[in-house]
């Protein structure tokens, strides 16, 4: 049962939409702001690769483990009070990673960080689609939110650059504080208090279950320990067998039988793993290899984020237009092209060049946001749509810590020729996805997702 708070003034809403993007755009932006810091981090700390990468996946990977949980507990306890848990847990993550001594403090800081930051987007979202209660009001306040999305992932290493030039690289999380501070104002003042009339039940052992599974994967591919997947193989296997016979699951399996949805949960990684493993591996070859400052790094960025900027919401419309397919397949192939391209970089590879490749790489990845939102809550009921909306977030947290544990296990060509392949992923399953018979497995599956659910825990 979707809840909803009727009677706001349009200022309000207006001041609850602003409230709402402020924390995703910190919690978006730190997720890309620390790739440029990490060459710093790494001379100043003197610390090795894995735990470079760690800096970066702690941070995706407890966001992907703790998304879905936190919703559900905003949804039973109260969306406002668990948003400002969050605003001030994010924050004190934030001070604490700035006064970090060790690379080991500041990988434990960045985790308590993540904890606060996946109490802030999907009980944001929650926030406006109880607020803005018509349909032309929510799509459009929606569309801000990705709007917001877009801006916050593609400037984050450029904002990282400027700061880290100026004020060293602890600035990169300084810039978090005065802003939860803002938003726990408004909050306070502004967001009224909301509870779902049907709460989600919580799934403890599942949500162990899928901690377990991403954490050793990841684990497993970043300290190279090929023994590790077994416990990963294990940690599946058990969470396939009690989803299927839990009241209350942590995740309904049964989206999965939808072809659409499955598509969208891997293009998600596939997408989001080219992301992670660009951003990472970049920094280190302009900073490392190149010798450029980090401000110099942020601007080499610029082409890629006006590629994400500018047609990403091209893609939102070509996909109301004319579906997901044109979207996919024409972020499939630019990822591609471009992770191709990238495979020909040396270190005096011309500047122009580098344009090109990031360039290309910003306006495939800007194209497939939209159509992977679309074609995760297509054909769900309304009261499932969030759920189906969480998975696909929790997967491209997933795709990035993939992405840039990756960066680690393979070098040079090799990590452009596995990106390719994944971005080529994105077209096939692009074209699968929108199939008679990927239509009619979605269509099969609304109806079982219509049934109740109890709100308890078997």
């Amino acid at each position: 049962m979707l809840t909803t708070i009727e009677g706001l003034t349009a200022r309000r809403k207006t001041i609850v939409l602003v409230t709402c993007c402020l924390s995703l755009l910190i919690s978006s932006m730190d997720a890309t702001i620390v790739n440029v810091a990490i060459p710093t981090i790494r001379s100043q700390m003197d610390a090795p690769l894995p735990r470079l990468q760690w800096i970066v996946d702690v941070y995706t990977l407890t966001l992907a483990s703790l998304l879905m949980l936190s919703g559900a507990a905003a949804d039973r306890f109260g969306r406002r009070r668990m948003f400002r848990i969050g605003l001030a847990v994010f924050a004190l993550g934030s001070l604490l990673c700035s006064l970090a001594p060790s690379v080991d403090i500041l990988i434990g800081a960045r985790l308590l960080q993540a904890v606060g930051g996946s109490m802030l987007n999907p009980v944001a979202m929650s926030i406006i689609t109880t607020v803005f209660t018509g349909k032309v009001e929510r799509a459009r306040a929606v569309g801000v939110w990705g709007a917001v999305v877009g801006v916050s992932t593609a400037l984050g290493p450029m904002v990282g650059g400027g700061l880290i030039d100026v004020l060293g690289w602890q600035s990169v999380f300084w810039i978090n504080l005065p802003i939860c501070a803002v938003a726990f104002v408004l909050t306070t003042l502004f967001v009224p208090e909301s509870k779902s009339a049907t709460p989600r039940g919580i799934d403890p052992v599942g949500q162990v279950l899928a901690i377990a599974i991403m954490f050793t994967f990841v684990f497993g591919l970043i300290e190279h320990r090929p023994v590790i997947f077994t416990l990963t193989a294990v940690a599946l296997a058990g969470f396939v067998y009690h989803e299927a016979r839990h009241r209350s699951p942590f995740i309904d399996l049964r989206f999965f039988r939808s072809v659409p949805f499955a598509s969208a949960t891997v293009t998600a990684v596939c997408a989001f793993a080219g992301l992670g493993a660009f951003l990472f591996s970049a920094s280190l070859y302009l900073q490392e290899t190149r010798h450029y400052s980090a401000v110099h790094t942020g601007l080499l960025y610029l082409p890629m984020a006006l590629g994400v900027l500018i047609f990403s919401p091209l893609s939102g419309r070509l996909v109301g237009r004319h579906g997901t397919r044109p979207s996919l397949l024409g972020a499939g192939v630019l990822m591609a092209a471009a992770a191709i391209m990238l495979t020909t970089l040396r270190a005096d590879t011309p500047i122009w060049q580098l344009v090109i490749m990031f360039a290309t790489f910003g306006i495939g990845f800007g194209m497939v946001n939209a159509p992977i939102t679309t074609a995760a809550v297509s054909g769900m009921p309304l009261d499932r749509a969030g759920a189906a909306a969480a998975v696909a977030s929790t997967s491209r947290q997933v795709g990035v810590s993939i992405g840039v544990a990756l960066c680690g296990l393979l070098t040079g060509a090799s990590l452009w020729w596995v990106l390719a392949a994944l971005a080529m992923g994105i077209t096939v399953l692009g074209v699968m996805a929108n199939t008679r018979w990927a239509a009619r497995s979605r269509d099969r599956v609304a109806p079982l997702l219509e049934q109740k659910v109890p709100a308890h825990a078997g």
